[in-house]
């Protein structure tokens, strides 16, 4: 018989607690990818401190987003794309949306691969395409980990590169720290023309990702399956009374129950459940409960530390990057790339930080470039109900980006459109997951409370308003 809540909490708590860590590491890598560097780094080049504030935002919104992408795996034992896959009933309009947020994962790709193959030039010399294609073959082994040793393993091995990556681009800081009174001025929101525009949806793309909203409802979903040999779609399932509607909510809700926050509070926002889907999903909570050996509620409180580390340590690291392009590479010739970044780090404060620099990224490639793989994979199978070998998909992903190296297009240019493209996934991802997660018939008493619901629509709005704000100016000229 599976273990009951509270043995589960007992066997985890508290000197377990750290058991309970990690799926937002994994997720947080995708924050610190090649991408961020070239937009964080071109930013303080260019505009100075000028865009702190949009770092320091973006992370503000990351963490509030990230947490309900990980709720949303945690309650409903299902990743955005399975929860999407199968509310969306058109086979077409499936189709377009997997479309969508397939181009979005390939752009990650193009921006990983790239920006690996750039830290192997600088390190060893290795040609670009050549370090390309060494970036895709190491990536395939760190997959191999997630395949054959599981969630925990491969969390390991990322959290460890994670760390590499905060080390080789903070530790210039130590050396040369930014001006306190540029940074302050730094938080005041403003712009200075379309290229500020530009570099701003530049870092919101590369620190709100598509792909790690898909990726780490999944991974949430896999680091907490339950592990006494029932199947998740068995504990899933809902009761003939809830899904005896097709057109109901209740067909794609998972299991859910009250937790400390939200228990008392009556469904007075979104789509109120009926008896039958009440009941229906507060059975299936229990039962995922009881196989999972642990409660929800200690799973989503465990998730909100997870969250906390984790944007914390990226957000850090991200705005580091910009302080330090900021204090020592504004106003200096070549700084528009990476490799001219590089080259002025190490001319100005030595080859060791320049050395860390290059390490960091290419760690930062190889980090990333496995978790948008892992998105990838949940994206095609969680919308189009189809699985593609993880290795062979690993391949195909990693063509475009191969074909840009193979072209000669300017790295540090690839890498900052990437993340343009990035940002325009970011809708298609994030108000899904807003709508989603306040819907009583999908996440129960755990649904957003209202000031949560409307922050997720203001961070929206935001981004989206953004965007086409982008694409006025950079077509008017404006």
């Amino acid at each position: 018989m599976p273990k009951t809540v509270d043995a589960g909490d007992r066997r985890h708590a508290p000197g377990r607690a750290l058991w309970l860590l990690g799926p937002a590491m994994v997720a947080g890598v995708a924050y610190l990818d090649p991408g961020n560097v070239a937009s964080n780094m071109t930013a303080g080049a260019a505009f100075g401190y000028l865009l702190v504030w949009v770092v320091v935002l973006g992370n503000v919104m990351a963490w509030l987003i990230q947490y309900l992408s990980a709720k949303l795996g945690i309650v409903t034992g299902e990743s955005l794309p399975q929860v999407l896959g199968r509310r969306i009933r058109r086979p077409w309009a499936r189709r377009a949306y997997w479309l969508q947020a397939e181009l979005v994962a390939m752009a990650t790709d193009v921006a990983e691969v790239i920006g690996g193959a750039v830290a192997l030039y600088l390190l060893f010399g290795v040609p670009l395409l050549w370090g390309g294609a060494i970036t895709g073959v190491v990536s395939m082994g760190l997959l191999l980990v997630q395949t054959r040793r599981g969630a925990r393993a491969f969390e390991t091995v990322l959290i460890g590169l994670l760390v590499v990556i905060a080390v080789g681009f903070s530790f210039g800081l130590f050396f040369a720290p930014p001006a306190a009174d540029g940074v302050i001025g730094g938080l005041v929101p403003r712009f200075e023309g379309t290229e500020s525009v530009l570099l701003a949806a530049s870092i919101l793309g590369a620190t709100i990702m598509p792909h790690a909203i898909y990726a780490h409802s999944a991974l949430a979903r896999d680091r907490f399956a339950p592990t006494v040999g029932i199947e998740a779609a068995s504990v899933l399932a809902p009761s003939d009374a809830a899904s005896s509607r097709p057109s109901s909510d209740a067909t794609a809700s998972g299991p859910r129950m009250p937790d400390a926050d939200t228990a008392s509070r009556p469904s007075t926002w979104a789509t109120a459940p009926t008896a039958a889907e009440a009941d229906a999903t507060v059975a299936a909570h229990s039962r995922l409960e009881q196989a999972r050996g642990i409660s929800t509620p200690r799973l989503l409180r465990a998730t909100r530390w997870d969250v906390t580390i984790a944007l914390a340590v990226a957000g850090t690291v991200n705005l580091a990057i910009l302080l330090l392009a900021a204090a020592n590479l504004a106003g200096v010739d070549g700084t528009d790339s990476l490799e001219g970044a590089y080259a002025a780090l190490r001319d100005g404060l030595g080859p060791l930080v320049a050395t860390l620099f290059a390490v960091g990224l290419l760690a930062s490639g190889l980090a990333s470039t496995s978790v948008g793989a892992y998105a990838g994979a949940e994206i095609m199978h969680g919308l189009l109900h189809a699985r593609i070998p993880l290795m062979v998909r690993r391949l195909v992903t990693l063509v475009p980006a191969l074909v840009i190296l193979a072209l000669g297009v300017d790295p540090t240019l690839a890498l900052v459109l990437s993340q343009v493209v990035l940002s325009f996934g970011i809708p298609f991802a994030l108000v899904p997951l807003v709508v989603l997660t306040a819907r009583a018939t999908v996440l129960g008493a755990y649904r957003n409370r209202i000031l949560t619901t409307v922050a997720g629509v203001v961070a929206s709005v935001f981004l989206i308003t953004l965007n086409v704000a982008l694409l006025w100016l950079v077509f008017t000229g404006g």
